[in-house]
């Protein structure tokens, strides 16, 4: 250490071996992993050529990843698509997918989710439009339509009422019966629910058996309700809902008994990483392990887009009308009868080559249970995407080739994403590292466990994730530990220090 250096006044408190460590030229930090998995760029071609103009558009002039509009644009197809197709991914087997898919944008506040969410779902919400104006059309009708039914009622009452006083029960009857069942009260087609009580999407999904899609602009909210204690019956009711073809019952007090014949919901919301992160979390320690987080198949976390232009035009008209063209003629599909498709022979083939690869590399044992039990649910999602693509071209008998390795590029690309939204869960205390290394300059020198937990830093909210930490800073060298006797007799205290660089 140079004469001119300040000598610092811990050096007298460090035990010997400590303070050889500390100053031995020859120790130098080793360089940190990132511990940020990294992720599939987006690219056109994952979607079929009548989307890929519109997610161009959107993402150019809101200056988002385009991930986030292509994401919220399938989930907006497998909501109008809903039950009216399936398809078996065997050949001779009665496994069946109901195509709805569940996605969920991350990105820091800043990296326009709400416009690239907005602008995605713009289709469905033009058809909810249109289905309200109808509505409010059907209920006027109805309400003229229910005066003219009382009279008819009041009259049938008293034909019935002197058809009873002449002895012919039955005939009374037969005439109170005739009216009985007329001029039923008008439901509204809805495709979007924002916010709703479990038992109201109950009655929502019964009056919509082709489903429904959730749409959250934060969906931190619904995944905090998700992990409270009050929210653990909502939690199996969506869970159920991931299936699509399922069935719900509700036993409740004043409700009385609602039974919900098709569950099946589609989700879509973004969220920033760190709110997440608790529910990652949960399901990498355990703590939460019945696989709400692994049904977020259609989670995609890009990188940030780091440049910016000005970009002021008008939208792509064009490509606009055709998305809406399509999503409108998938919509006027009739629900009945539900339509069961299998993939061509080749697809088959293709399908079946992944799905072995990808099942035999999912029961890998250095594979992270979490992430083991998230790739586990992928062939419903994949298998549901390429049938979602064979309708968007039109396909309407067997899914074929093309929209068979469409959909297995999917599988690679949303792997890769996964793997970087568990990551920040599995490699906390690398990340946890990192974040103390670049703040180490808001601590005093030297500095306790203690002192860091009080910063409350992201990821660093427990004394445990601030341990993990600091013990990967000293294993790669980057900080000095050492104990030093306690005060009147008390526990001895660790302290950090930083390796001169």
């Amino acid at each position: 250490m140079s004469t001119h250096e300040q000598i610092p006044s811990f050096l007298a408190e460090m035990p010997e071996r400590a303070l050889a460590s500390y100053l031995n030229p020859g120790i130098l930090p080793k360089p940190l992993p990132s511990g940020v998995a990294r992720v599939m760029p987006w690219h056109d071609e994952l979607l079929p050529t009548a989307l890929q103009e519109y997610v161009r558009d959107i993402a150019e002039r809101t200056q988002c990843p385009p991930d986030f509009v292509g994401v919220a644009l399938v989930v907006a197809v497998s909501t109008v698509v809903g039950r009216k197709f399936t398809i078996h991914p065997k050949q001779h087997d009665d496994w069946m997918v109901v195509p709805n898919q569940w996605g969920v944008i991350i990105g820091r506040p800043s990296a326009m989710k709400t416009p690239a969410l907005k602008q995605a779902m713009l289709p469905l919400r033009n058809l909810e439009s249109r289905e309200r104006e109808r509505y409010g059309q059907a209920q006027a009708e109805h309400k003229a339509s229910s005066e003219l039914l009382d009279m008819k009622r009041n009259a049938a009452k008293a034909k019935a009422k002197k058809l009873l006083g002449g002895g012919d029960e039955d005939a009374a009857l037969a005439e109170l019966n005739r009216l009985s069942s007329e001029n039923q009260a008008p439901i509204q087609r809805r495709y979007i629910v924002n916010d709703s009580t479990v038992e109201k999407l109950g009655e929502l999904l019964n009056e919509n058996p082709n489903g429904l899609v959730l749409e959250r602009d934060e969906l931190g909210g619904w995944l905090a309700t998700m992990q409270s204690e009050d929210g653990s019956v909502a939690r199996a009711f969506y869970l159920e809902c991931f299936d699509g073809n399922g069935s719900f019952t509700y036993d409740r007090i004043g409700r009385g008994t609602i039974f919900i014949e098709s569950c099946c919901l589609s989700l879509i919301g973004g969220i920033q990483p760190s709110r997440i992160a608790s529910l990652v979390n949960a399901a990498v320690s355990g703590e939460l392990d019945d696989g709400l987080t692994q049904r977020l198949q259609l989670a995609v976390y890009p990188d940030d887009v780091r440049e910016w232009r000005l970009v002021d035009r008008w939208p792509d008209t064009a490509a606009a009308e055709r998305v809406e063209q399509l999503i409108d003629h998938l919509d006027r599909l009739p629900p009945e009868p539900r339509t069961a498709l299998r993939f061509s022979p080749e697809a088959q083939g293709k399908f079946n080559v992944w799905y072995t690869g990808h099942m035999q590399q999912s029961r890998n044992e250095h594979l992270h249970p979490a992430l083991q039990s998230h790739y586990l649910k992928m062939p419903k999602t994949i298998a549901g995407l390429a049938l979602l693509f064979e309708l968007i071209e039109g396909g309407r008998e067997a899914v074929g080739p093309e929209s068979t390795d469409r959909a297995i590029e999917w599988a690679n690309y949303l792997m890769s994403h996964a793997q970087r939204l568990y990551g920040a869960a599995i490699n906390a205390p690398l990340l946890g590292a990192r974040l103390l290394l670049e703040r180490q300059q808001k601590l005093p020198e030297p500095f306790t466990a203690r002192e860091v937990r009080q910063k409350d830093w992201t990821g660093l909210g427990s004394q445990d994730a601030v341990n993990n930490a600091l013990a990967v800073l000293a294993e790669h060298d980057f900080i000095v530990g050492y104990e030093v006797a306690g005060e009147k007799g008390g526990r001895p205290s660790t302290r950090y220090v930083w390796r001169k660089t």
